[in-house]
Parts: C-alpha cells; structure tokens; sequence
C-alpha cells in the first residue's frame, strides 16, 4: 500500500529498521514490595527477574493509572482497556469515567441524541437501568447512576427499574449490600415524590449478565431470564433482602450471587422489560457490556433462547464496540482515537503479529488499535486468537494458555515474516482476580515461561524485545489499611484484593538486535504506558509523530 504524505514516518537518525521487535504485555504484572502477597516476587519468574538488573538503563517504572491513562484521578486504578488505548495511541485520551463525568456534569448527557431517544419512552413505559453496582470505577460509578436516576426523573421518567449486578472484584466483597441500601435510599425519595423507582432484579457479575469475549452466554442467559422474562430461582419483596440472604449461602460472595427476581405481594415480578420500554446499560466500560448489547439489539440472534425479544428503546452509557457499532445508540460519545502506532507502522510497511487467548485477545488488537476491530493491511497483518478455558474458575487452571501463547509468538519470530510480534500474556490478571494467592504464583510461573520462550526466539534471529504491563494486580492481593499493613475484616480475617492496583509497572527493553547506547531517559517526570508507543516506533527506525507522548529512550555515543 502507498504510503501517503500524511502517513509517512521519519526515519531515526540514530535506529536502524529492520530488527524484529517482540512487544509482550503482561496483563496484571506491577511492581511492589515483596511481601508473602507479592505473587509475583513469590513465583520463580527468572526471566523477568534478570531484566532488573539493567535497571536503570533498560529496566524502568511507568504509570499505567489515572490521569496517565485518561482516568479522572490518581485514585483511579487502570484497567487492560485503557491500558492498550494508550499502548497502542501513544496519546493520553479522556476515557470512560472522565467522558461520562464530564457529560453528566455539563448536562450534555440528557441533550444528545441517546438520551432524547430513550426519553420518547418515558409518558407511557419504564426506564430499565442495567449494569454494575459499584464505586469501583473499572466498569461504572455508583454516583453516575444515582445523577442519571435523578437526571431522567427531573426529565419526565414517571417509572424507573433498576436491574443491579453485584461487584465483589474491583470493590470489597460484601460492600453490596451498602451499594444497594445507597441506591434504594434514593428511590424512597423518588417514590415519596411520585415516581415509580425500584430494584427489579440482581444477580452477582461473574454469574449473571457480564460475560464478555463470548466466554459463556449462559452467562447473560441468566440475565436475560431475570430482566426481560421476571424469572430467576429466587425471589423477594426487596433488593437488601435478597443480598444479604443470598449472601449467607455457603461459599456465597458478590461476584457469584445467583439471579434473583424482586416481586410484589402477589408473587409477580416488578421490572420485566416488555414492548415499548427504554433500557440504558449504565457500565461505561466495554467488555462486559457486548454480549448483553447483542441479546437487546440484535433481531437476528441465536445464542439462546431469549423467548421473547421485546421492541425496545436502547441505548448504551457509551457505544461499546465501535466496529460493530453496537449498541446503535449511546448517551455519551466515544474518545475519538485516531492515528495509533499500529495504524502508521501498518503505513510505513511494518508487517505485525498479534497474538493473545480470548479473555485477553481484544486488548491486543481492537484496544491497541483505537477501539476498532479489523486489521489496517491485511497483507502485513496477522491476529491470532487462542481460545481461552470456558466454564471453569480461572484459578482451576492457572496456566492459562500462557505457553501456547508463547509458541505461537516464538514461531512467527521464528518465520522471519513479522517485524513486530506483540501478544498479550492475561495471567497475572485473569487469575489474580480470583483472590487465589497459591493460584495466582502459578500463574506468574507460567507467564514467565512463556516470556523466556519468546526471548530465546528474538536471541536466535538478533532481535530486540520489549516488555511491559497494562495495569497492576498479581504483584499485591491483600488490602491494605492506612500504614500498608494487610487490613483485616471484623472477624479478624485477611481482606484479599482481587481487583487491579495504583502500582507502576515495569518496561524493559534487550535483546541482541537493541543497539548500543540505548537507554531510558531520565529526563522525563512520570512517564506512563502512552510512552511507549514513540519507543517501539524508534527501536522500529521511525520518529514518532510530534503530538505522540515521548519516547522514553535515548542514543548515546
């Protein structure tokens, strides 16, 4: 493909092109004190543990957390999402939380085009709200849903169901039932001056509704059932109610409650979303939110039953999947992400290669490339999808597909046809979120593994790597009070972290291939993961564009 004008990269005075570049992500892999909750430190990781010793030269720290990756704030923990956005843009972009705040704080939200769409609903029908209830900020903010509660009734919503999903995994486990006495506070008041507010169904998230890479539609099956048809296996008059006895169960926790239905007195459901209703699906994260958006949208369905498919109005916090242009319809409009690294080497002739298993395979190719699925050259581009375990815990097997990962890596190194090998190794994260430390060691194992087997490949044909990570997670899983020291429940018990952490992350560059003289910066304040773009494109031979966030090497003689 010619490379137009607009497109064409410079060429490094100083970096020669042609060396094969292996870009590993390490999903979940911060740096952190090592502690006996360090699972990274705990692993044998000798692979990644050598690169250390390049420290500071070509072993560093970067931010991969809140304002570094377009979050609101520096409480907010990154996510693989924004992560890849900004790997891959090489720009910082406001993401997700930030968008929705700064709509909901504007009031544009309730002018656009979504809102006004969902809004023709209100004289006669119900206002569904669907989505994760949680102050965790990873998926959806408590706070957004209680201004959009209070947005649409000021604005004409005379009957409002919400549909909750308990969190347990971004948040504490337990800290539901506090999220749901919060929202029902909130709809008293709403009822008390004349609209019709109330929970109509829960469900824990990893059980009910949240499903994403098409893991499990049974998943969303029992979402549906609940939301659309009023049917669960249990039922109760209110939503504290159901969480707190749903929790008592034996092996019972937030991420895992089972579906359940609110009904009045008669026994009938309150909420079941029928002909003529709006839905909103609240989560401004995208993953969780696709599958669910299918079942509302699509005509043509086939991934289960839905027994009905009523002609709603639908509308998404934020269009989730922006190739698919799913759902049709949003209240807050996406980052426009333009311009990726991806997207230029493809321009410049540098023939890439992609590889991750399905839970992580979307951040390696559609959250690297600005939120857009497809390649930008078929002739120089190769995705390759390894299907990830389906109805297991990710603890259950730990080793994930790390090591076929690895092969597949190692052999398209090997083939010569690849001048960027960049795969994504989920590990670290999909397992760490299982709160299972000894799990969670075995996981690390693996992932180093497979990053050895990957430099042994770039050894073979004098290539040059570079790791990294998207966000913390593995390297701390116990919360922390205030001193640091692991905090304790009122039982006395250890409060395991399963969610994602504010830690740095590291990046190493090596390899036979990395000239002489390179180096990390050390002119640079708080260098973060949308540095990293400018690096590869320099280890590729290329200047970066001017508006890219620095390179974080230099040459010296």
């Amino acid at each position: 493909m010619a490379t137009s004008s607009a497109w064409k990269l410079d060429d490094h005075p100083k970096l020669p092109k042609g060396k094969t570049i292996a870009l590993i992500v390490l999903d979940g892999w911060g740096e952190s004190a090592p502690d006996q909750y360090n699972c990274i430190h705990n692993a044998p990781t000798p692979a990644m543990d050598s690169l250390k010793h390049g420290a500071p030269d070509t072993w560093t720290l970067i931010k991969a957390h809140g304002t570094a990756v377009g979050l609101p704030s520096e409480d907010d923990m990154g996510n693989s999402e924004v992560g890849h956005n900004a790997l891959g843009a090489g720009r910082i972009f406001a993401q997700g939380a930030k968008l929705c705040d700064q709509a909901l704080a504007s009031g544009k939200i309730f002018q656009g085009e979504g809102f006004k769409y969902v809004s023709e609903s209100f004289e006669t029908n119900t206002l569904h709200l669907v989505g994760l209830l949680s102050d965790g900020g990873v998926h959806s903010r408590l706070d957004q849903l209680q201004l959009l509660i209070k947005g649409s009734a000021e604005r004409g919503a005379k009957r409002i169901r919400v549909h909750i999903l308990t969190d347990g995994r971004d948040v504490l486990d337990g800290s539901s039932v506090g999220f749901v006495e919060t929202l029902e506070a909130d709809l008293v008041t709403l009822r008390e001056n004349g609209v019709d507010a109330q929970i109509a169904s829960g469900g824990g998230r990893m059980y009910v509704t949240l499903d994403r890479y098409e893991n499990d539609w049974e998943v969303v099956k029992r979402g549906w059932d609940a939301q659309v048809l009023g049917e669960a296996p249990h039922k109760f008059k209110n939503a504290v109610e159901a969480v707190k006895t749903l929790r008592k169960e034996p092996g019972a926790n937030d991420q895992y409650l089972p579906p359940f239905v609110i009904v009045d007195d008669s026994g009938k459901a309150v909420g079941p979303i029928v002909d003529g209703d709006a839905v909103v699906t609240f989560n401004f994260r995208a993953d969780r939110m696709v599958m669910h958006a299918k079942a509302l949208e699509y005509e043509d369905f086939d991934k289960f039953d839905r027994v009905r498919f009523p002609k709603i109005r639908y509308a998404g916090m934020l269009q989730y999947d922006g190739e698919l242009k799913l759902p049709s319809r949003y209240l807050v409009s996406p980052p426009e992400i333009d311009r990726t690294s991806g997207e230029y080497l493809a321009h410049n002739g540098v023939s890439t290669f992609a590889c991750s298993e399905t839970v992580k395979f979307g951040h390696v190719t559609f959250f690297w490339n600005g939120n857009r699925s497809g390649y930008f050259n078929e002739k120089l581009e190769e995705y390759v999808e390894i299907p990830s375990d389906s109805g297991i815990s990710f603890n259950v097997q730990p080793k994930m597909k790390a090591l076929e990962i690895g092969e597949k890596a190692r052999d398209a190194i090997l083939s010569g046809k690849f001048d960027q090998v960049r795969v994504n190794i989920p590990n670290g994260d999909m397992v760490g979120h299982t709160g299972d430390i000894e799990a969670t060691v075995v996981a690390c194992e693996a992932a180093d593994l497979a990053v050895k087997m990957i430099f042994d490949a770039i050894e073979q044909v004098k290539g040059i790597y570079v790791v990294t990570a998207d966000h913390g997670n593995a390297e701390d899983m116990v919360k922390r009070d205030k001193s640091g020291k692991p905090a304790l429940d009122k039982e006395g018990k250890l409060q395991i972290l399963t969610s994602h952490t504010l830690k740095p992350v590291p990046i190493a560059i090596g390899g036979p291939g990395l000239s002489k003289g390179v180096r990390f910066r050390k002119d640079l304040d708080t260098p973060g993961l949308a540095n990293v773009a400018a690096t590869v494109m320099n280890l590729h031979g290329f200047v970066a564009p001017s508006d890219y966030e620095p390179t974080l090497i230099e040459v010296v003689e």
